[in-house]
């Protein structure tokens, strides 16, 4: 799918532990993975999946951990300009967590909580182009909003971003950016399915051939099973996993044409 604005352009690990992280993820998906300096005290990770970026890795900042920041994936969203993005955001509702800011040789990018508390972050593509596939095997190819309020959500994004929906029998919104269904890139479910007290959160989705296989090589490797690979009429097989740093993410595998 090419990348254009509205679309998911990267995704991102924050870990407690980078190298127990990169041990797991270059298992479990058969990533590469490349550490490049980004100043003195610290390092960004790399991952690619057939030679092609699939997302990257950092380990939590002081600054994160004092707050309480868990281990988590981010998904960052493109636009043709970061600051007008944010701000536009920001006038819809958004609360700023991190203001435009450059990454010297990559892009520009932002982090705001969306009107309900989830996070998310915008980009501005550089050099750096963002992700170089998109569902395929062992990459990104779906991200789902829990939010306890699914009608405010839908409106935020779609008035923020231009997202359109389908709605299905059970009120699951799919999310396209665009008009055909090769624009379709996520969805919003009409009720969280989490723990009491979770807040509102991204899920990340990555594609695999086998959902059950995949998913039990990754608790062999320290992942904490979620919920188990279970087969979605007509929608796929999903589990859901944490990894041995607690990393939240989701296993995605389509139904057979």
């Amino acid at each position: 799918m090419e990348s254009k604005a509205g679309s998911f352009a990267w995704i991102e690990l924050a870990t407690t532990d980078p190298a127990s992280a990169k041990n797991f993820y270059t298992n479990l998906f058969g990533w590469k993975a490349e550490d490049m300096p980004m100043g003195p005290e610290m390092t960004y990770t790399m991952f690619q999946n057939n030679g092609k970026d699939v997302g990257g890795a950092y380990k939590l900042m002081k600054e994160q951990i004092d707050a309480h920041v868990p281990p988590h994936w981010m998904l960052y969203i493109q636009a043709d300009s970061a600051d007008a993005s944010a701000a536009k955001a920001i006038s819809l509702g958004a609360q700023q967590i991190v203001p435009p800011s450059d990454i010297p040789n990559v892009g520009r990018f932002a982090v705001i909580a969306d009107p309900t508390g989830a996070h998310v972050s915008i980009f501005q593509p550089g050099s750096q182009k963002g992700m170089a596939t998109f569902q395929e095997d062992n990459a990104l190819c779906w991200a789902d909003l829990n939010t306890p309020d699914a009608e405010k959500a839908s409106k935020f994004y779609s008035d923020w971003l231009g997202w359109t929906y389908e709605i299905g029998k059970d009120g699951y919104r799919h999310i396209l950016n665009g008009k055909t269904k090769e624009d379709m890139i996520g969805g919003i479910p009409p009720k969280m399915h989490a723990p009491p007290g979770t807040p509102a959160h991204w899920m990340a989705y990555f594609a695999v051939k086998d959902a059950r296989a995949t998913g039990a090589k990754a608790t062999q490797l320290g992942a904490n099973t979620l919920m188990p690979a279970e087969l979605m009429p007509d929608v796929g097989t999903i589990a859901v996993l944490a990894d041995p740093q607690g990393a939240v993410f989701a296993l995605y595998q389509h139904i057979a044409r």
